[in-house]
């Protein structure tokens, strides 16, 4: 893929050194990449100034919501270099959103080719700072200008970069609380659950409004049946039994598939067992209460392991989880992730890719 490099004069020319905590998903870099779908391929890959995109007021995307996105990170390792963690998963999953939403696949070549080339451009943006990542939002949404209901005929891709802090203010902090509760749902089967797909987060808004009413962070989403556990907000749930098994809930076409939860399955960790069922709501209130589950927290990107310590029903009954502390094995879990994202421990083969320098 030929991409064009329309760049600034004023590229910044010294490393990034934040006068102040950084707050994720905030800041933004100089550049970004462009590409475009004509109907037939993708064309005009370029990496340009960072600005507003132009699109027409009859867009497809801003009457029915053709838009996917996908989010990770890179990381600075002691020997200087950056290496992006699991792009390729990434890449992947944002073709099984495309294919859900009806909008073209992108090869996973060019979009690691495109990632690598912005994160290369932008490297002197990667934030010096305890905790700091860079993180990365590909993004594609339809253009056509039509008011017909159906999918639209050409397309923009994107990648921005923000360079973040830590999710967490303190790092890894506090358990947080999650109200359980049927009056909200967060995807229906045969939707577009399994997709990350941009309104599946907006419909989310309204239930941690809600949720925050009882001093709660977010909802853990039972499935539509109200039977089976499903999302813990934004992130996959899993919880930790006294056997030492961490169980996350099955992957199916109500659950976003996490790369994060995709890593810790894939792991092989002395004296835990790492593996997905389908959890049934009253058992799992059941087990918490006689202490069979010691812990639970939610697996995603931007915290990556976030703890949770206590549930609360709309009746306001609340059940703590153990002793509504981090728990050993969550330790371990987001121990060993950052350990291997930073460089500390060594990573499986293919997790994590060095970002050539080339510009």
């Amino acid at each position: 893929m030929h991409i064009d490099y329309t760049l600034k004069s004023d590229r910044r020319t010294e490393q990034f050194v934040p006068t102040e905590q950084l707050i994720f998903g905030k800041t933004r870099t100089d550049h970004m990449f462009l590409m475009d779908y004509d109907g037939e391929q993708w064309t005009n890959a370029r990496v340009v100034p960072y600005g507003d995109i132009a699109v027409a007021p009859g867009a497809v995307v801003l009457h029915y919501g053709q838009e996917i996105f996908e989010g990770c990170k890179s990381f600075k390792h002691e020997d200087g270099e950056i290496y992006g963690f699991r792009w390729d998963e990434n890449a992947k999953r944002l073709n099984e959103s495309a294919k859900i939403m009806i909008m073209p696949e992108i090869d996973v070549e060019i979009q690691l080719e495109a990632m690598h080339a912005l994160m290369d451009v932008e490297r002197l943006w990667f934030p010096e700072q305890d905790g700091a990542s860079m993180y990365l939002r590909p993004f594609m949404f339809g253009t056509s200008d039509s008011l017909g209901v159906k999918p639209s005929k050409t397309y923009t891709y994107c990648v921005f970069l923000s360079p973040s802090g830590p999710y967490y203010k303190a790092g890894f902090s506090d358990p947080i609380k999650l109200l359980i509760t049927s009056r909200f749902h967060r995807a229906a089967p045969g939707g577009s659950g399994a997709a990350k797909a941009g309104g599946n987060y907006g419909c989310s808004m309204r239930s941690i409004q809600f949720a925050q009413k009882f001093d709660a962070s977010q909802v853990l989403y039972l499935d539509a049946t109200n039977q089976f556990i499903e999302e813990a907000g934004a992130m996959n749930h899993y919880h930790v039994t006294k056997d030492n098994e961490v169980i996350i809930p099955h992957f199916t076409d109500t659950i976003l598939k996490s790369i994060t939860s995709c890593s810790m399955l894939e792991l092989e960790l002395e004296g835990l067992t790492i593996r997905q069922e389908f959890i049934g709501f009253q058992k799992f209130m059941a087990d918490i209460q006689s202490g069979h589950i010691t812990e639970c927290g939610g697996f995603g990107t931007a915290a990556g392991v976030s703890p949770v310590g206590s549930y609360i029903l709309e009746n306001e009954t609340t059940y703590t989880v153990g002793e509504g502390k981090i728990g050993p094995v969550t330790q371990r879990l987001y121990d060993t992730l950052t350990g291997i994202q930073k460089g500390s421990i060594k990573a499986p083969d293919g997790w994590l890719q060095k970002v050539e320098r080339k510009h």
